[in-house]
């Protein structure tokens, strides 16, 4: 009998040799995973296939984005109501839209010029994008060399922004994702902070939640949200315990679901580095993982590491 991952009504299963890539292909690794209308599951990577998309068996059925992203940066990936994708990379300092068949339609951002490190401008090395339902709006989680959220309308054009370095209500340390609900709150995780701050659409602070181990990837799902946490920081990245792992709450902030071992490995229950979430239909989980920037890169010698796994809902 498979072993079950979760306890109660988030109990999952692992679902071994799910993905299915044409010979030849492989993800290297992927920052980023999300599900559309139709559960097919769309992968953000770090190879010659940008994204790539699989059917909900697994089966490979088209990718796209060669050319359009820096070799070894891109960073998020989000699916909006429309099924269109908004991906980010800090590598080339920009948000790029397209729509589910993979034509871009937009892109936010100055190519290859960002914004000088911690002055509040967009972008320097941003992170993560989503969009609010109810007005087609663009939050822009900015990242690695701000500590900054932005605000653009649905057409590209900016409103404004808010967020300082800093730990205190309303800043941040690394804004890493965001998330916007059907209410118009607004989920950022501040990673190195531990914590997930949550404000109304002007970005007035509302409430945080704390003590949840370097959150690196949400995504909302019915009334929970689902959050991937990374491995621990420099001098205790190998201590057990320590992330690698998946969380759910409900949308007051109570944890309801927890599951990863507490040693990181490729196995069935076990991360090494959650970067992406995603939910489909079925309540299945997939977790997208940078394992080789975080271990594969440094074994010898390098090799690709696991960086995808889908967990089926019982």
């Amino acid at each position: 009998m498979a072993e079950v991952f979760g306890s109660g009504d988030f109990s999952y299963t692992y679902v071994d040799g799910w993905a299915k890539l044409p010979s030849g292909m492989t993800f290297k690794e992927c920052p980023g995973v999300a599900v559309d209308s139709r559960d097919n599951v769309y992968i953000l990577t770090r190879g010659d296939h940008p994204i790539i998309v699989l059917d909900k068996d697994g089966n490979f059925v088209r990718s796209f984005g060669q050319g359009f992203f820096s070799d070894d940066r891109t960073h998020g990936l989000y699916i909006g109501h429309d099924d269109s994708l908004m991906v980010a990379d800090d590598g080339i300092h920009t948000i790029q839209k397209f729509n589910s068949e993979g034509e871009k339609t937009m892109e936010i951002g100055e190519r290859n010029h960002p914004a000088p490190r911690w002055s509040g401008q967009p972008f320097n090395r941003p992170t993560s994008a989503a969009i609010m339902p109810s007005n087609g709006d663009v939050y822009i989680s900015d990242g690695y060399g701000n500590s900054r959220i932005h605000v653009y309308t649905g057409s590209g054009e900016y409103k404004f922004s808010w967020g300082s370095p800093g730990i205190d209500a309303g800043q941040f340390i690394r804004p890493h994702n965001i998330a916007v609900d059907a209410n118009d709150k607004v989920y950022v995780v501040d990673r190195e902070a531990h914590r997930i701050q949550i404000f109304d659409a002007k970005g007035n602070f509302i409430t945080m939640w704390n003590n949840i181990h370097r959150p690196d990837s949400m995504v909302l799902w019915k009334d929970h949200i689902y959050v991937g946490e990374l491995n621990g920081m420099g001098g205790v990245d190998d201590a057990p315990g320590l992330g690698h792992r998946v969380t759910v709450y409900d949308l007051n902030g109570n944890r309801v679901c927890m599951f990863g071992s507490q040693e990181e490995g490729e196995g069935p229950g076990q991360f090494i580095a959650p970067h992406g979430i995603a939910v489909d239909s079925t309540g299945a989980i997939y977790v997208s993982e940078v394992s080789y920037t975080i271990r594969g890169q440094h074994l010898t010698p390098p090799r690709e590491m696991r960086s995808l796994s889908k967990y089926a809902a019982k």
